[in-house]
């Protein structure tokens, strides 16, 4: 997979995981990143001897005096991916002009998938679409993509409400299966939001990304409809409903989404999350926005986080 399709999968913290992957890690170990230099010691790889440092060690103490550079040893990263499957994530049907969820959620699960295998890492998935939790622990590229076919390929989107923090509840309740570092990109529109407990029981063991999918139109914002009678459909059941809003209710209706938005990114943040926010159903512009979240990454860990 070409490095421009894809993203880096950037942690807030060095990983302690499988070897013979990308990403740094906090053993020390083969790697490119420089962790720091010592004194040579008997049993030492002669490869490890920074002959550069050596030299000016030797000539300020006037003796033979080697020094060996320790680099970071690389990782395999493990990512699990939380989808909610609520109906209101799948309110419009394909043909209008407002934001498909299914196809934008597809398309950032795909992204996440490929610049895992990229980091050659290994990736699973988790929902609660029905009374019990699916769940696949992190493997090889080819069972998640079977994973996926069957449970994002169908329009099943049922659960209940409270889905998300259902499946965050299984996975505290299964941490021994998931290695600490890992990531665990939460994929929902957040109206409803997972409870306060689930989150909390998340931060201090993995590394939590939510991928917040909203409609710019309807749900970040809403337009002034109040020349026209808007139809409502019910999620469940896909009924409808008709109403017709004023000029005045059409502005306070847009002023609250807007102000839910805005708070609910300020939770994120205030919380140490990063989230990833996602208003097309465009792959080019869902990885943008995930490019964009690294960089924000690499960004922090050049500030020393």
């Amino acid at each position: 997979m070409a490095t421009e399709l894809t993203f880096p999968l950037v942690p807030r913290r060095r990983l302690i995981g499988l070897s013979f992957g990308s990403m740094h890690s906090a053993r020390r170990g083969t790697g490119s990143d420089v962790a720091g230099s010592r004194p040579y010691l008997p049993g030492d790889d002669i490869d490890t001897i920074d002959w550069s440092a050596t030299a000016r060690l030797s000539s300020a103490r006037d003796s033979d005096e080697f020094i060996v550079r320790e680099r970071y040893a690389e990782e395999a990263p493990r990512v699990l991916i939380v989808c909610d499957r609520r109906p209101e994530m799948a309110l419009y049907p394909a043909g209008l002009p407002w934001l498909r969820k299914p196809d934008a959620m597809r398309a950032a699960v795909d992204l996440i998938a490929e610049s895992t295998l990229r980091a050659r890492g290994l990736v699973g998935y988790l929902d609660h679409a029905d009374d019990e939790a699916f769940w696949q622990s992190p493997r090889s590229q080819a069972s998640f993509r079977a994973v996926r076919d069957d449970r994002l390929e169908l329009d099943d989107f049922h659960a209940g409400q409270d889905n998300v923090t259902r499946a965050l509840d299984h996975l505290e309740q299964a941490k021994g299966r998931l290695p600490a570092g890992s990531f665990v990109f939460v994929v929902s529109d957040f109206l409803v939001a997972p409870s306060e407990d689930s989150w909390a029981g998340l931060l201090g063991r993995w590394d939590v990304v939510p991928v917040v999918i909203q409609d710019p139109v309807w749900e970040a914002s809403f337009p002034d409809v109040s020349s026209v009678v808007v139809p409502l459909a019910d999620p469940a059941s896909g009924k409808l409903s008709y109403l017709r809003l004023t000029a005045a209710e059409a502005r306070d209706r847009q002023a609250a989404n807007e102000l839910r938005r805005q708070e609910l990114i300020s939770r994120f943040e205030a919380s140490g999350l990063d989230p990833v926010e996602i208003s097309t159903s465009d792959r080019d512009e869902i990885l943008m926005a995930f490019q964009e979240w690294a960089e924000g990454r690499e960004y922090q860990r050049m500030r020393g986080w």
